[in-house]
């Protein structure tokens, strides 16, 4: 493979970010060149990773500092040598490896002689490492083993040694090798340009050409197919998932389509699918060109696939600009809640958005309810210093931040608000943007121009206060009257089967909307013959079964409890893992059936989703 071109780019103010320890460094990374040797026996990835830096140390700090230092992330590597240059056969570098952190790991501290351009690191993982789950073929919808990552928040360190900051970015360039007997079989892809067939000799090589921060590095590697949607867009999964997926997401270039009409062109070449066994602890994960989709969307209606436009929309908020630090995560996921809905409602219409905005204020209101009103984890502007950031990725940052921009284009217009945000996506494409500067660049754009536009808003109400503040939108969904309509119906007596009229032609959305309306304390018998006619226990569609089984279990409704077994035994997402262990805990003899599930299913999760589930059944 040709070397990628790399353009010098200035020395930027290293970024004060309480999650990485590059800012203890007096040097900023520009490109990464990296080799993977992937071991499914020892589950491990050997890697050599070279780091290019943005200008020869001692360049940007001469006269001002006696010694250059490149500062990177570190978290359970094993180190086995540093050397100066862009091969491991330089000069060995003098380093250190500070104190152990639970969550930020250790800094690897590089001394950097005058004039140093690069350096290089030969490591391996540890066969736990927290960004990576090693799936045996049983765990996958095949006969072959499965490897997957997820580096956001801050696990792109447990696999890479590397500036582990949203606000620092680099461009790479990558050689991966499946090692064993399975290797001709397995293809390996990248948060890159990609292949589209497996080789024969397990070599695969990537590169990105776009500067990214270090959580969009993505690997996963496996038996997987792909199958063209059109000259930009594809599915890749593993073979018996993927004609499923292909009907799920034939409506994906019209997304593409219709973000680009939103707010301008999409910036990255390709735009794939990987649909990911059950155990991936996410909806989605916005990887760039290469997004990761859990399986769990796939309902056999496409009515799920709201969640495939929020990562699309991520191509722009979040991946072409994206938030400094995790303080500032409204910035990436606000921002794309709104787009995405804004994408849903041009291809679906505004009866259809509009389920969605409901359905997201509920979960708002749900999880400041469980916050408390006044806490100061419900401010969009977090500090999170000490804390995993991971606790700062709620509804919080989701909804309020949508609604602070439904709030804004109630004051301005949409078109006016449509103007502004494909302005901000042109000029601060592939940048970082923390809150206080977006704060300014708001006023100075949007706000200022228009006296008392900024009162009204409010703005600091939004950002750092607590709740909702009193101009926050409320949606309103008229599909939804008609679903409370028949909630009515039911209530009052209308036997289930007589219901099947009016639901014939309901969305998923229409479902989750019934079953939250019906009454917590619905006896076994209400809800069996539901079931009899509707048969939400068989269904296929995770929502549906996530909202029932709550139900079921306040109510004792045994004949859902196999279902729900196997349900936590299989599906690893954890938006759905935590309310129903919750809703296990708080039935009688809930803690030990809980604990004896959670013992079993264990294995098949991933760390993002064990790191709370261990404190949850501990």
């Amino acid at each position: 493979m040709a070397p990628l071109a790399s353009p010098v780019s200035p020395a930027a103010p290293l970024a004060s970010d309480p999650h990485s320890y590059a800012s203890q460094g007096t040097q900023l990374v520009r490109h990464l060149r990296l080799y993977l040797a992937v071991d499914f026996a020892q589950r491990t990835l050997v890697g050599t990773a070279t780091w290019l830096l943005t200008a020869p140390a001692g360049a940007a700090a001469a006269g001002h500092l006696a010694e250059a230092a490149l500062v990177l992330d570190t978290r359970d590597l094993l180190l086995e040598s540093v050397s100066l240059g862009e091969t491991t056969n330089g000069p060995a570098a003098a380093y250190t490896l500070g104190a152990a952190d639970n969550v930020l790991g250790q800094a690897l501290r590089i001394q950097l002689p005058a004039g140093t351009a690069a350096v290089t690191i030969s490591y391996r993982t540890a066969p736990a490492a927290a960004a990576l789950q090693w799936l045996n073929p049983a765990q996958t919808a095949g006969e072959f083993p499965f490897l997957f990552t997820q580096s956001q928040a801050i696990l792109a360190r447990t696999w890479l040694p590397c500036q582990d900051s949203p606000g620092i970015r680099f461009t790479y360039e990558a050689t991966v090798e499946i090692l064993g007997p399975e290797r001709g079989q397995l293809l390996a892809l990248m948060s890159a340009e990609n292949p589209q067939h497996t080789a024969a000799d397990g070599r695969y090589q990537f590169r990105m050409e776009q500067p990214i921060p270090a959580y969009l590095m993505a690997l996963a590697v496996g038996r997987l197919d792909f199958a063209p949607l059109s000259e930009r867009t594809g599915i890749y999964a593993e073979p018996a998932t993927l004609a499923r997926a292909t009907y799920e997401f034939a409506d994906l270039e019209q997304m593409v389509i219709a973000a680009e009409q939103l707010y301008g062109a999409y910036r990255w070449k390709r735009y794939d699918l990987l649909v990911l066994p059950p155990s991936f602890p996410f909806g989605g994960m916005e990887n760039p060109c290469l997004t990761f989709v859990t399986p769990t969307i796939l309902s056999g209606d496409r009515s799920l696939t709201s969640l495939v436009a929020h990562e699309l929309a991520h191509s722009w908020s979040g991946n072409l600009v994206t938030n400094a630090t995790w303080n500032d995560f409204w910035l990436n996921e606000g921002f794309t809640v709104y787009f995405e809905r804004r994408i849903m409602e041009h291809l679906y219409g505004s009866t259809y958005a509009d389920m969605l905005q409901v359905l997201g204020e509920a979960d708002l209101h749900h999880t400041i309810g469980e916050l408390g009103a006044t806490s100061p984890a419900t401010h969009l502007r977090l500090h999170l210093a000490g804390r995993d950031p991971d606790d700062g990725l709620n509804d919080i940052a989701y909804e309020k931040g949508c609604l602070l921009l439904l709030a804004l284009e109630q004051l301005v217009g949409r078109p006016r608000l449509d103007a502004f945000i494909k302005e901000y996506f042109a000029r601060f494409s592939f940048q970082s943007m923390d809150t206080t500067t977006f704060i300014d660049y708001l006023q100075q754009q949007l706000l200022g121009p228009e006296p008392g536009l900024a009162e009204r808003l409010n703005l600091g109400a939004w950002v750092d206060g607590p709740g909702l503040p009193a101009n926050a939108p409320v949606a309103h969904s008229a599909r939804f009257d008609a679903v409370d309509a028949v909630l009515a119906q039911f209530s009052a007596g209308t036997p289930a089967a007589a219901l099947v009229p009016a639901t014939a032609e309901w969305s998923s959305h229409e479902w989750v909307h019934f079953l939250q309306g019906l009454s917590p304390t619905l006896p076994p018998a209400e809800l069996a013959a539901l079931d009899a006619v509707f048969h939400f226990t068989a269904s296929g569609n995770a929502e549906l079964l996530a909202t029932w089984f709550p139900l079921a279990l306040r109510a004792g409704y045994a004949p859902a409890d196999a279902a729900l077994t196997s349900f936590l035994l299989h599906v690893g997402r954890r938006k759905f893992l935590v309310p129903l262990y919750r809703a296990l805990l708080a039935t009688p003899n809930g803690q030990a059936r809980a604990q004896e599930i959670y013992r079993q299913a264990r294995p098949n999760y991933h760390s993002v989703a064990t790191s709370t589930l261990d404190v949850l059944l501990a």
